[in-house]
């Protein structure tokens, strides 16, 4: 496995001159940590080596190291030619957990933050033949609860152990080498949220920062600024014919930056688009449009390589997947992707809810810890329009579950959440996602339910507000009920109100019926602004993916995904008996309820028909005659629609059955889909369990 040498930042593009150092490292771990610098190592060459940039507990690295704390990277590069009298910058995209770094053996500095990218200037290439030896330390703490970790396995343990996987230390990101002038563009914050013209901010850094001259120029339109003496620039490049990004239609601006001082001009490409995204009472608003979030949890791990992609391409085959299943946001749970990843997202349309690794434990150290990540987030990925929410912590963890009853807790995060609001304010918040709230935009809620009927008991419950609260399993016997809000502080209405994690089932089978009947309850009540199914796919040992681990199809029971996250959808008004029986109403003729949900524009004028095909058929082809059809119904956009009903029996001599339903005349090429199977129940039997 090996990892392919592709520019890491195409959203700050400076592919023009650069040297990627991803590949065969010297790596000597160091169990007893007694090394303080180089000159304490052994001279000549190392026995070991690993591959950049893949953690050492990966197989991909070559090491396949669990529980080293401490081990060190060395490397020799040559610095190009055309280089001199121009600077090096030595970039890291992350390192888990903390790096001290050397050049020649001369201190450059140290890092602290497993997920954030840093970078070091090496100084002014003096010409041929300069050589750069590279060594850095890297100390990645067994017991990670006071720091930024997400799912990496913790000694001692976490409270979510369960659900926490290898961890990932070391340099994991990648490592490169950049030209630029001894004054250079240290940051662009571009924002197209006005939908009329972006919104730029420069911020050079260098002895001649201040009074330095930007030209920020895109699609025939430029504008020049000076910085002030903070060596910072603001202004806003007009457009006469602005095109705003959305899923439709992924316009991306691309800004050409270039600052110039007598130490020469410095250039780099960035990219953003014209979106706008807010919560406007119940809903979220795609620039002023009306958005349901149809989305997948993607944990961002790959078998052998850990959270480390084992190239570029296998970043935009994830998006794809998640794309092609019927999705129109992937939450990036509790990690910073790699910016490639994000790049693909805004180039393909996918909408992004980005979060931040979380802690375990709450102390003053790992408040502190959490919360230096959130200027790095906004930093590095605040240009990029797909994301239209932030999250911050995630279901109490590095609160110590019990938010509700300690203020100090309550405080801890509204703190987070004014310190992200006061970075960025053109994105929805999510404080604590997925249990309760205490500041935020949007109000999420986590709940995992095997029987399909509490379930859809539930979420209706909620839905109306009768119920603030749902049991959550902590552990094999502990089950506690789960408070949506801290207190009545908290608003109950007028805030967009969605699931952003569920999923049920125990075997592929089961998980493809879960996914379709707890999906449509979802969507049956109009409050519900959109969902985040959990997931993308599987992780060691959670099997919850729609994929499995290596990416391949599971057998979800013969149907494709897609029709149940597409915009438009049925509803069926049954409740369904067991994965593979929906139905056994024997050989007698029933009738079936159907609604629409739908969340494209307009109005809908159509028709729900009906046609028998073999237990686990696909889908229908064109030129489908229907066995049975509903009565002429008319859809409203983002409401249910009242039932039609379907009249139909299993066709004579047959004992099972799959009822494919779908709105207007062709079923290859119809809005909504759907189906039911149904099987032959004797009288005085049942349908079978399904585990729930």
């Amino acid at each position: 496995m090996t990892h392919q040498h592709e520019y890491p930042r195409p959203d700050r593009d400076r592919s023009a001159a650069w040297l990627p150092l991803d590949g065969r490292w010297e790596f000597r771990p160091d169990d007893e940590a007694g090394a303080a610098g180089p000159g304490d190592l052994q001279a000549g060459p190392w026995p070991e080596s690993i591959v950049v940039p893949f953690a050492w507990e990966t197989p991909a690295s070559g090491v396949r190291r669990t529980w080293l704390e401490t081990a060190w990277y060395r490397t020799t590069v040559s610095l190009p030619p055309s280089w001199a009298g121009e600077h090096a910058f030595l970039c890291f995209g992350a390192v888990h957990h903390e790096a001290t770094v050397w050049v020649n053996g001369e201190p450059l500095g140290r890092h602290t933050g497993g997920y954030t990218p840093f970078e070091f200037d090496l100084g002014a290439v003096t010409g041929a033949g300069e050589r750069a030896e590279i060594v850095v330390r890297v100390h990645a703490p067994a017991d990670k609860r006071e720091i930024p970790h997400g799912k990496q396995r913790s000694i001692p343990r976490d409270d979510y152990d369960g659900v926490s996987f290898t961890p990932t230390s070391g340099i994991w990101q990648p490592v490169w080498l950049e030209r630029r002038p001894a004054t250079y563009v240290d940051a662009v914050e571009l924002r197209g949220d006005s939908l009329t013209g972006i919104d730029a901010t420069v911020t050079a850094a260098g002895p001649l920062a201040a009074g330095a001259v930007v030209t920020l120029h895109t699609e025939g339109v430029a504008v020049e600024l000076t910085c002030d003496e903070t060596g910072v620039a603001r202004g806003r490049l007009p457009l006469e014919r602005p095109r705003p990004w959305s899923p439709a239609d992924p316009h991306l601006y691309r800004v050409d930056v270039t600052l110039r001082t007598a130490d020469g001009a410095d250039t780099l490409a960035a990219h953003t688009g014209l979106r706008r995204i807010e919560a406007d009472g119940d809903r979220l608003r795609l620039n002023g449009e009306p958005l349901y979030v149809r989305g997948v949890l993607d944990q961002g791990y790959w078998p052998g390589a850990g959270l480390t992609a084992p190239g570029p391409e296998a970043l935009r085959e994830d998006l794809r997947l998640a794309a092609a299943a019927g999705f129109n946001l992937v939450r990036k749970h509790l990690k910073f992707e790699d910016p490639r990843w994000l790049h693909e997202a805004d180039r393909t349309g996918m909408l992004v809810w980005a979060e931040p690794a979380s802690t375990s434990r709450f102390t003053d150290a790992g408040c502190a810890a959490f919360e230096d990540q959130l200027a790095a987030m906004v930093r590095r990925d605040g240009n990029h329009p797909s994301i239209v929410v932030w999250g911050l912590y995630n279901e109490e963890w590095g609160l110590d579950w019990d938010v509700p009853g300690d203020e100090r807790k309550r405080d801890a995060v509204r703190h987070a959440y004014d310190l992200l609001a006061a970075l960025d304010r053109t994105r929805p918040i999510v404080d604590n996602s997925g249990w309760t709230h205490v500041r935020t935009d949007l109000v999420d809620w986590h709940h995992y339910e095997e029987d399909p009927a509490t379930w859809a008991r539930t979420v209706a419950a909620l839905a109306s507000g009768e119920r603030a609260a749902f049991p959550v399993r902590l552990g094999p016997d502990h089950v506690e009920d789960k408070a949506i809000y801290a207190d009545d502080a908290v608003p109950r209405s007028g805030v967009p109100f969605l699931n952003s994690e569920y999923g049920g089932g125990f075997t592929s089978l089961e998980r493809g019926w879960q996914l379709r009947w707890q999906t449509q309850e979802l969507r049956r009540h109009d409050r519900i602004a959109g969902y985040v199914y959990t997931e993308l796919a599987d992780v060691e040992h959670e099997s919850a993916g729609l994929l499995a681990e290596d990416r391949s199809a599971k057998d979800l029971g013969g149907f494709d995904p897609s029709i149940v996250h597409a915009p438009t959808t049925l509803v069926f008004d049954v409740e369904p008996l067991a994965a593979g029986t929906d139905l056994a109403p024997g050989d007698a003729e029933f009738e079936v309820p159907v609604r629409v949900s739908h969340h494209g524009p307009g109005r809908l004028h159509t028709t729900v028909r009906a046609v028998w095909t073999p237990a686990g058929a696909r889908r229908p082809g064109h030129d489908t005659k229907p066995d049975c059809e509903s009565a002429p119904l008319t859809v409203e956009p983002f409401a249910l629609s009242e039932p039609v009903v379907l009249r139909t029996a299993l066709p004579d001599g047959r004992r099972t059955g799959r009822l494919w339903c779908w709105t207007g005349d062709d079923p290859a090429d119809a809005d909504a889909v759907g189906f039911l199977d149904v099987g032959y129940v004797e009288p005085g039997r049942t349908a079978g369990g399904s585990g729930n």
